[in-house]
């Protein structure tokens, strides 16, 4: 297909900016609009950034989900909230979460449960215990977790 001297402009700063890191679907579809191209007029870009391998969403979910984990220490549940905003599919959002391994998730959480304790000031243990977990609650990860955590931790 044939593409307009803006769609093309579009296609090759598109292409730049995803072969720089991994984009999904949307956050292109959101630079195309707003680069003013039409609903119509985006579709064959995408299509055309999908079949040359400059977008994949499977690719972006498995990079997001490593990085989320490893640099922002976040858990599975803020991921998922996060990768279903970007309009990820559950499917793919459940195969990038498996590579994940459960034992380092749990090492993780624990490190980051006893990291965060050295600069609590709580009244009490059980003051304590709510602090942290509300604060592994809002890095996402899940209460029977946190739980196991604490308990690991003596705290």
């Amino acid at each position: 297909m044939q593409f307009r001297k803006e769609q093309q402009s579009a296609y090759l700063k598109a292409a730049a900016i995803c072969s720089q890191s991994e984009k999904c679907r949307t956050d292109i579809l959101e630079k195309l609009k707003s680069w003013g191209l039409s609903s119509d007029e985006v579709i064959p870009v995408i299509d055309r950034l999908v079949s040359e391998k400059y977008l994949d969403d499977e690719r972006f979910a498995r990079a997001y989900v490593k990085d989320k984990f490893r640099f922002n220490r976040w858990g599975k549940q803020k991921i998922t909230f996060m990768l279903r905003a970007k309009g990820i599919s559950a499917e793919v959002i459940e195969l990038a979460l498996s590579e994940i391994e459960d034992s380092d998730y749990s090492e993780d959480l624990r490190k980051l449960i006893q990291d965060k304790a050295k600069t609590i000031k709580a009244k009490d243990k059980y003051d304590k215990r709510n602090k942290l977990m509300r604060f592994a609650l809002g890095r996402g990860f899940e209460s029977a977790q946190i739980y196991a955590a604490l308990k690991e931790s003596d705290i």
